[in-house]
C-alpha cells in the first residue's frame, strides 16, 4: 500500500554500504522525507529511522546527511531489530552433508570472475527468499540449481512489479498480493530425459532445417507437456490460498544448456493446439489446428489449454533470457561485481514489432534491464480466473482469438533470443606475464 503514499525519488549509500537511504515524495502533501535501511540481523536491509518532511528536495537531502551521520558511529546497535535471532544463511560455501556433487553451473557462478556480478546481487537478494520447504540451498547448490534460479527470478519479477510476496505455505510458490490484484505462480521447468538407469538421454540432433522444424513441431512440445501436464494433476486451485483468483504455471526451459533459445516457439504451439501455416507471413499470419505431437513411441494431446481442469490456469509464462546471464547483466548494471567484467549480449528480438538482430555492451551505463524483460504471458482462452494484462507490466501478452489467430501485444523491445559474451579485462601485468608464458 505504500506506492499509493510515496514515489521514491533518489536512492544514496553511505558507510560503505552498510546504510542505503532513499528520499521520497509523499503523494497527498508533495513533501519530502529521507528514510535509512541498514541490514539487520539476517543482512537484510531494513529501516532503523526517517526524517522529517520537508517541502523541498534540497531540505530533505540536507537532514538525511545529517540523520546518516548521527546513526553512523552506532549503527551496530541502530541496525538490531531484536525479531530474530537467526544468522544470515550462508548460499554459496558448499554444504558439507551432501551426497550430490556441486552443480557446473554453481561451481562456475562461485569460482569465476566473469560471473561475479551475478553471485553479489543473488547474495543479498536471497536474503528475503523465505526458503519454505527447507531444500532451496542444498539444491540450489545440487541437482536442482536451474530450477532455484528459475525461482530466484520469479521472486525479483514480482517485487520489481510492486508485489507481495506471502511465502507462509510452501504450496504454491508463490501467492503475490498488490495494487492491480492477487494470483498465485507455481513454477516448473524442463529437464533433460533420463532412462530408467538415472542416465540423460541426448537430445535429438538438429544440423538441418527440417530437423529443426521437425523438433519445433512436436518433440519440444512434447518436452513441455511433461511438466505442464504434471502441475495440471495436482490441482493446485483447490487449495484455500489458491483459489478464487487467477493461478499461473511458469515454465522454464532447462533440457539443454541453450534449449530456452531455440524452443520457445514450440511452447504457444502446444498450449493452444495450433501452429503457423505453411503460406503465413508476418504481415498475414496463418494457423493450422494441431490434434496431436508425436515423437518416436510417445504420442501426446495438443492444446494444453483444452485439457479437463486447464480452465483452472490463468495462464503460462515463460522468459528464455531468465538465466544466471540475466544475473549477471543486471548486477553488472547496477554496480556489482568485478569491475574488470565485461559482458556483450546479442540475439534477435522484436523491436518496434520487427525482429530484429541487435548486439551490444553492458554496461553501467546502458538502458537499465528490467526483470520483466522477455517475460511471455500466454492467456487462457477458458480461464475461470483471467489474469489481466496490467498485473504483469512490461511483459509480452499473448491471446487465441476467436479466429484461431494469435493476437500478441509485445513492448517496443522484446528479446526473442539472447546470448552472452563474457570477458575479464587483464591488466597490462597480466597479458605480460601470459604472453610469457
Amino acid at each position: 500500500m505504500t506506492l499509493f503514499i510515496a514515489d521514491e525519488i533518489h536512492w544514496y549509500e553511505a558507510d560503505g554500504a552498510r546504510i542505503v537511504a532513499t528520499i521520497i515524495k509523499d503523494r497527498p502533501d508533495s513533501e519530502f522525507s529521507g528514510i535509512i535501511l541498514a541490514r539487520d540481523e539476517k543482512e537484510r536491509y531494513r529501516w532503523i529511522s526517517s526524517t522529517d518532511f520537508f517541502k523541498s528536495k534540497i531540505e530533505a537531502r540536507a537532514a538525511l546527511r545529517s540523520k546518516i551521520n548521527e546513526i553512523i558511529p552506532n549503527l551496530e546497535r541502530k541496525r538490531l531489530q531484536g525479531d530474530n535471532n537467526l544468522k544470515p544463511v550462508d548460499f554459496f560455501t558448499p554444504l558439507e552433508k551432501t551426497k550430490q556433487p556441486l552443480n557446473p553451473s554453481f561451481l562456475s557462478l562461485t569460482t569465476l570472475e566473469g560471473y561475479s556480478p551475478a553471485k553479489e546481487i543473488i547474495e543479498p537478494m536471497m536474503r528475503w527468499y523465505e526458503d519454505a520447504d527447507g531444500n532451496f540451498i542444498e539444491q540450489f547448490q545440487t541437482t536442482g540449481f536451474d530450477s532455484r534460479i528459475w525461482e530466484l527470478y520469479l521472486f525479483s519479477l514480482f517485487t520489481e512489479a510492486g508485489y507481495s510476496i506471502d511465502k507462509s505455505s510452501a504450496i504454491p510458490d508463490f501467492c503475490c498480493s498488490g495494487i492491480p490484484g492477487k494470483f498465485s505462480v507455481e513454477a516448473t521447468t524442463v529437464n533433460a530425459s533420463r532412462d530408467k538407469k538415472g542416465n540423460i538421454v541426448p537430445p535429438p540432433t538438429i544440423s538441418t532445417k527440417e530437423e529443426f522444424m521437425a523438433v519445433q513441431r512436436d518433440y519440444f512440445p512434447i518436452k513441455f507437456a511433461g511438466p505442464l501436464t504434471d502441475k495440471l494433476k495436482k490441482r493446485y486451485w483447490e487449495r484455500e490460498n489458491v483459489s478464487g483468483k487467477p493461478f499461473i504455471l511458469a515454465i522454464q526451459d532447462f533440457h539443454t544448456p541453450i534449449a530456452m533459445t531455440i524452443s520457445r516457439d514450440a511452447l504457444p504451439t502446444y498450449l493452444y493446439g495450433i501452429r503457423e501455416a505453411e503460406n503465413s507471413t508476418q504481415e498475414n499470419p496463418a494457423y493450422e489446428t494441431i490434434e496431436f505431437h508425436k515423437w518416436g513411441e510417445k504420442t501426446i494431446p495438443s492444446n494444453f489449454f483444452s485439457l479437463d481442469g486447464a480452465e483452472n490456469i490463468s495462464a503460462v509464462i515463460f522468459n528464455s533470457s531468465a538465466t544466471i546471464s540475466k544475473f549477471n547483466r543486471i548486477g553488472l548494471q547496477s554496480g556489482f561485481g568485478s569491475n574488470r567484467t565485461r559482458l556483450q549480449r546479442f540475439g534477435t528480438a522484436y523491436i518496434n514489432g520487427t525482429v530484429t538482430e541487435y548486439n551490444h555492451r553492458v554496461s553501467e551505463y546502458s538502458k537499465p534491464e528490467m526483470w520483466s524483460e522477455g517475460l511471455e504471458v500466454f492467456h487462457n482462452p477458458r480461464a475461470i480466473h483471467p489474469l489481466r494484462m496490467e498485473m504483469l507490466p512490461g511483459a509480452a501478452h499473448h491471446f487465441l482469438m476467436d479466429t484461431g489467430a494469435i493476437e500478441s501485444w509485445l513492448p517496443a523491445w522484446q528479446p526473442i533470443q539472447s546470448f552472452i559474451k563474457i570477458t575479464v579485462e587483464q591488466t597490462p601485468e597480466e597479458t605480460e606475464s601470459n604472453l610469457t608464458t
